[in-house]
């Protein structure tokens, strides 16, 4: 069987779990039932038939180190649950840009010498699929490696909150060169977001309206060390927030959701905690309100959707598909090109698993987004701490505050555009030189 040649880009706590994950499972039968992978054997691709092509950082304690070693190497501070043998694979020095934060650039020193040259170095390697887990924030950075990766000719997975995959711009692109791109950002096995995302289809499809609600997350990894610098944060809560409002059918003030980052607690290590309260209103404007508490490794608990991902990706180059791969992004993505119910997200990547054409072709006419009346217009309340516990301002009030607080779009998207995410201008990006930066 042929074999699905990975290349990372950013060796963290991540891409750990993703080597470590593939070595983990490499002897599973394919009947086996496997925690966090839809199969083991994935449209005729194994886990073991994903192959590490080639890896790209800029720490000078993993540069020039073998992806075995470097996957263990400080700061990484995830789980070790498989020892993983040596994989020839050495370490490159990739390009800075804006890849490198305030905060982890304490941290974190630049490995001496020159960039590497990327499309040299993908093309060398017979690279298929491409997966960027650089830090949240790189837009530049990620930018740069998108034009390396168009240029080398590899599908791409986007692990990240910079939008590519749902971004006409990029779209376009990646359509010219007959590639296929899966994005954006990461939404893990049973993380925040997809935790949040079915609380919220509970209350709607209950008949609960939902007047205000809050995610707070936690965590002692480079990633929210990396997230203390606010300003990186634009797109991260973007691609967050719109994830759990794309489910609620009518439009919530910007101010009564909150869906973010919130502290960087050095002990907890590669655990995140989240913290998740909702208030709502049942029959006879009587107030519901819940509160819940989950606690994760962050990074295995993402690293069987990237399994996934790379071989629907792979699938996606076999069948000639190009452009971003509606089915597999709105299952395995937090900010898709379309906005899907993640039960009916999840069929849709079977079907797409037996017949990646027929289900990419249908999606580009009429993807099943989700559309429901909204409720009835609730009266105007007082808020928090007064005679009401709702809250609510009159809809047509909210109507008109709907575009600026970013709600999602109930119409059904095209293909091409952002389903229900915010509208974004996709900047061009400057083509970049092998010159380290």
């Amino acid at each position: 069987m042929a074999k699905v040649r990975v290349a990372i880009i950013g060796v963290g706590n991540c891409a750990s779990s993703f080597v470590q994950g593939v070595h983990f499972y490499r002897n599973a039968k394919d009947d086996d039932r496997v925690p966090g992978l839809m199969h083991v054997n994935l449209g005729g691709y194994h886990i073991r038939d994903i192959e590490f092509s080639a890896a790209i950082d800029i720490d000078k304690n993993k540069v020039g180190k073998d992806l075995s070693e470097a996957i263990y190497t400080k700061p990484n501070n995830t789980l070790k649950f498989a020892s993983v043998p040596k994989t020839g694979i050495k370490v490159q020095r990739g390009m800075t840009h804006d890849g490198l934060g305030k905060y982890l650039s304490k941290i974190i020193t630049k490995a001496p010498g020159s960039t590497v040259d990327i499309v040299k170095l993908l093309r060398d390697t017979k690279t298929d699929v491409v997966v960027s887990y650089l830090p949240v924030g790189s837009e530049e950075a990620t930018k740069w490696y998108v034009e390396q990766i168009l240029e080398a000719g590899c599908a791409f997975v986007n692990c990240i909150p910079v939008f590519i995959a749902r971004e006409p711009y990029w779209q376009r692109r990646f359509e010219k060169k007959g590639l296929p791109v899966i994005g954006d950002d990461i939404k893990s096995q049973v993380g925040a977001t997809i935790t949040h995302r079915v609380l919220t289809s509970l209350f709607v499809d209950r008949g609960v309206r939902i007047d205000r609600t809050y995610q707070l997350n936690f965590g002692g990894n480079t990633d929210f060390l990396n997230m203390l610098e606010r300003e990186r944060l634009e797109s991260k809560k973007i691609s967050k927030t719109n994830a759990v409002t794309s489910m609620i059918p009518y439009p919530m003030d910007e101010e009564n959701v909150h869906v973010g980052p919130s502290d960087y607690v050095p002990w907890l290590l590669d655990r995140k905690w989240c913290h998740i309260r909702m208030e709502g209103t049942t029959f006879g404007d009587v107030p519901l309100n819940l509160e819940m508490k989950l606690e994760v490794w962050d990074s295995p608990n993402s690293a069987g959707i990237v399994i996934d991902a790379v071989r629907c990706a792979k699938l996606g180059l076999d069948h000639g598909l190009k452009g971003a791969l509606i089915a597999p992004s709105s299952y395995f993505k937090k900010s898709p090109p379309v906005q899907i119910p993640d039960d009916v997200a999840r069929e849709l990547v079977e079907e797409f698993i037996r017949s990646p054409k027929a289900v990419e072709a249908r999606m580009r006419v009429a993807p099943p987004t989700l559309k429901r009346e909204a409720p009835p217009a609730a009266k105007p309340a007082a808020k928090p701490g007064g005679a009401s516990a709702n809250g609510r301002q009159p809809a047509a009030a909210k109507r008109a505050k709907a575009s600026a607080s970013g709600a999602p779009a109930r119409a059904t998207a095209p293909a091409s555009g952002n389903g229900n995410a915010p509208a974004r201008a996709a900047k061009k990006p400057r083509r970049g030189t092998t010159t380290a930066r």
